[in-house]
């Protein structure tokens, strides 16, 4: 196999989606010894802070705190990108060269109408992958074989949505927090000339731990992310639950 096997592999519809909502089960993941992988559909370059260059450099850079084995962008165009063959079919070859076991996708629905939509293409993309009959080759040519995840499951972004499943991540915040500010250019930093945004107020970062801190209360810890899932999960007893 010429490409290495991706555990759990996340899609963002841009740089720093992942960062923001699940940094810490990423980071877990990988401290248990699973591969990690991040697949970016877009630069981010509607952004308005910033630059797709600077976002580029951003995501270089928690790339490395997050210990991933691989990273993409495929260069979808920000804000405009659409539900078309073409791009399920870029999002279905990422699936079949890493063969995740597990995906990861943006929110159901958002504030950001990217995330709803990244979410819908991304899941689609996943069914889609695994058809017999849809033939895929990579940039060399290569016959890439069918591959579904075993699971799909949608992390939980700006708007809040009731979570199905929660992952303590209090060991792993202080490194969360880390990649998250990797993206300088979208948070808040003081004496910064930049536009004000939604995400760059001090009070955003309080939010963010707001919201971990809420969902860890739902399992009597102090931090987790959460996620919702696209179809049912099956159990083999009602004790893996627990």
């Amino acid at each position: 196999m010429p490409y290495p096997k991706i555990n759990i592999l996340a899609f963002a519809a841009h740089p720093d989606d992942v960062e923001i909502s699940i940094s810490g089960t990423m980071l877990k993941h990988k401290a248990n010894g699973l591969s990690t992988g991040i697949i970016d559909l877009t630069k981010g370059e509607l952004g308005t802070r910033g630059s797709a260059e600077i976002r580029k450099n951003e995501a270089a850079k928690a790339t490395q705190i997050l210990e991933l084995d691989i990273r993409e962008n495929l260069g979808f165009a920000d804000g405009f990108f659409q539900y078309t063959e073409d791009n399920l079919k870029a999002i279905a070859k990422c699936i079949r060269k890493y063969q995740p076991d597990i995906v990861l996708c943006n929110a159901i629905s958002d504030r950001h109408p990217d995330h709803g939509k990244g979410h819908k293409i991304v899941a689609d993309a996943c069914f889609l992958s695994g058809l017999l009959k849809i033939e895929l080759q990579d940039e060399n040519g290569l016959n890439l074989a069918p591959w579904r995840p075993k699971a799909v499951y949608a992390y939980i972004q700006d708007n809040f949505i009731e979570p199905d499943f929660v992952i303590d991540v209090t060991a792993n915040w202080d490194k969360r927090m880390e990649a998250l500010l990797s993206y300088e250019s979208q948070f808040y930093k003081a004496n910064s000339t930049e536009p004000k945004t939604p995400i760059s107020s001090q009070e955003f970062l309080k939010h963010i731990e707001g919201r971990c801190l809420q969902m860890g209360r739902y399992i009597g810890v102090k931090y987790a992310e959460g996620f919702n899932v696209v179809r049912p999960v099956g159990v083999n007893l009602l004790t893996d639950l627990v």
